[in-house]
């Protein structure tokens, strides 16, 4: 089966046990998917379920209840994140708890495999978004075919996870249906929110079956062919779209449907469309936290470099799709540049979005607040919920997975690409390597990697210089730091300094290791300042502050007067200060200001209670 050149290190093989992403991943298990578990219960997105079952039974009386048709898809993503978490530990009251939810799934899809509670329950009467029929005919307002590839991402992680077929036998009757109705010749329309192209790959991954990549296919292809609106990226064929236009999750959610078209049919056009789609967002629509999405107005990207910092909306599934499409584009490429984004997405514009309790959620993601605007869906701060909770329910399949990110191989090779504390088992070249990484990442940059190789040979191990250790904030010209360090990454194995020679962004050393060889990286993290393009007017005159992959911020609670009316001048100087504050987070303070300025890592804010915030700030050179 044709597929990615490099392959991903599945996350059941990761163990992370670092103080940054564990605790994350561990609240995540034990609070944030029980919590939302009891939002679905609470808030009838599991009723709608029951009483779709009712309603096919023959029962009559019973409504849609909930704000959106797409409901449905926040009990799929977060059976996804259970999974899984049963995959990484098992718990027989978790896997007992989806049995009982896919059962009631099973009950509310109709004998012909149609599954969409906001119509079954009541075809006559549907949600108003699901009235015209099945695959109504505005297809920017249904959400059949997005529930349905949510529903096919899920069935998947849950057949791997448990080897239980339940889920993945609904999913792929419902897919039947599709095969069945939609194609040239047949219903000829596109998804009215992206998804499903990701979801049918999964499938065809899966079964083998080359039925759901063409139909995945077709719902790219038809795309634009009658042409639409922008925000629904209906405005274009898809291989003619060279700007990121429209609503942001649809349209990443796109992107990496495209990539795993290039990949799994090997079309380089395809991979030539999202080339183009990337250089656009990344040299002229890209927050500094790696948020997406510059306005509310349609959850949108805006025109090229308007990027503001209060009424940017940088939505959470936002920045999650941004991972999702740069994994994949990695996956194409080989190339850190891909990477970079990941590591500033997962550590600054996602970290941000959930609460350190995990159960309070950012929607939206502002880089500057003043403590009075509704910004968060017409609320203040964070939520423990929302009418709409496509974030945090994405939130909880999105953290059980982080370590699947973190290793990749391609034939001989070993490509480390997150720095995290764990353990690493990896089949390559017909052996096991065990890594195991020793690191306070993203606190500090040095880490120390041990080689477990009971048959040495020959392998190269291929070590990500993140793009910020070589002067870099992203891999464009949309921000740059002020002055560059003088310091620079270093590696050594066993003690002894090794060339850091970097191609397309990692330093590989090829050698037959042996049990017990040690590799130490060290990344030093001076404290940066960070200007951007002056095509950007908002930050003209304006810096940020990065210290290693983290974007700072700061925060009324720690300052006297108001955040918003801070400024920097050239004499002002930093240092970094480890507390036991916010999980245990390095702060910049000032230390030469006549008032002092401390700055939190953006990822913790607002988690001390509603006030003012800034991530940029004017300076004065």
């Amino acid at each position: 089966m044709l597929d990615y050149p490099i392959s991903p290190v599945s996350f059941t093989n990761v163990k992370i046990n670092d103080p940054f992403w564990k605790p994350r991943i561990d609240i995540n298990r034990n609070e944030t998917i029980p919590y939302a578990f009891r939002q679905c219960e609470d808030n009838h997105r599991i009723e709608n379920f029951e009483n779709a079952a009712k309603s096919l039974a023959g029962e009559k009386g019973f409504k849609f209840q909930g704000g959106y048709p797409f409901d449905d898809t926040d009990v799929y993503k977060i059976i996804e994140g259970a999974s899984f978490c049963l995959a990484v530990e098992y718990d027989e009251k978790l896997d007992h708890y989806l049995d009982t939810l896919i059962e009631k799934i099973a009950a509310a899809q109709e004998p012909d495999g149609y599954l969409y509670t906001a119509r079954t329950i009541d075809p006559d009467h549907p949600h108003e978004w699901a009235m015209g029929g099945r695959w109504v005919k505005t297809p920017e307002h249904s959400h059949e075919l997005y529930n349905l590839g949510h529903l096919y991402e899920a069935a998947v992680v849950h057949f791997e996870a448990t080897g239980k077929r339940s889920l993945l036998e609904i999913a792929l009757k419902s897919a039947e249906l599709l095969l069945k109705d939609f194609g040239w010749g047949k219903v000829e329309k596109e998804p009215g929110h992206q998804i499903i192209e990701m979801g049918l790959c999964q499938l065809y991954r899966v079964t083998g079956d080359q039925k759901y990549l063409g139909l995945a296919h077709f719902f790219l292809e038809v795309r634009g062919k009658k042409a639409g609106k922008a925000y629904f990226q209906r405005h274009l064929p898809v291989l003619e779209q060279k700007e990121a236009v429209g609503h942001a999750v649809r349209a990443t959610y796109m992107y990496s449907g495209m990539a795993d078209i290039a990949a799994l049919l090997g079309d380089k056009k395809y991979l030539k469309a999202i080339d183009t789609l990337w250089e656009n967002v990344v040299t002229k629509k890209l927050a500094v936290t790696g948020g997406i999405g510059a306005t509310h107005d349609g959850e949108a990207f805006d025109k090229n470099y308007i990027l503001p910092n209060a009424t940017c909306y940088n939505e959470t599934c936002a920045a999650i799709a941004n991972v999702y499409w740069n994994h994949r584009l990695f996956l194409l490429h080989g190339h850190t540049k891909y990477l970079d984004i990941l590591e500033l997405c997962l550590y600054n514009g996602i970290a941000a979005s959930v609460s350190l309790s995990g159960k309070e959620f950012f929607y939206v993601n502002p880089l500057e607040w003043d403590g009075k605007w509704n910004f968060n869906r017409h609320t203040q701060g964070r939520q423990p919920w929302f009418e709409c909770s496509c974030c945090p329910s994405n939130l909880t399949r999105f953290l059980a997975s982080i370590a699947r990110y973190a290793y990749a191989v391609k034939e001989n090779s070993i490509f480390v690409n997150l720095y995290a504390a764990g353990t690493a088992e990896i089949e390559i070249d017909g052996q096991t390597i065990h890594i195991t990484q020793e690191t306070n990442y993203p606190w500090d940059g040095k880490i120390k990697l041990t080689i477990d190789s009971e048959t040495p040979d020959i392998l190269s191990l291929k070590f990500r210089i993140p793009g910020w250790s070589q002067g870099r904030p992203v891999p464009s010209e949309l921000y740059r730091f002020l002055a560059l360090s003088s310091e620079s990454p270093s590696l050594l194995i066993n003690g002894t300094k090794a060339d850091l020679s970097i191609q397309d962004g990692f330093a590989t050393i090829s050698r037959e290791w042996k049990n017990g060889d040690e590799i130490s990286l060290n990344f030093p993290m001076p404290i940066q300042k960070v200007i951007t393009d002056d095509k950007v007017e908002t930050n003209t005159g304006l810096i940020a502050f990065q210290r290693g992959p983290l974007i700072f911020c700061a925060e009324e609670v720690d300052h006297t007067s108001s955040v918003l009316k801070i400024e920097i001048s050239k004499e002002d100087e930093f240092v970094t200060e480890q507390t036991n504050d916010l999980g245990g987070v390095v702060i910049l303070k000032s230390t030469n200001r006549q008032e002092q300025m401390t700055l939190i890592p953006y990822h913790a804010w607002n988690n001390r209670g509603n006030g003012e915030m800034a991530v940029f700030f004017k300076y004065h050179p």
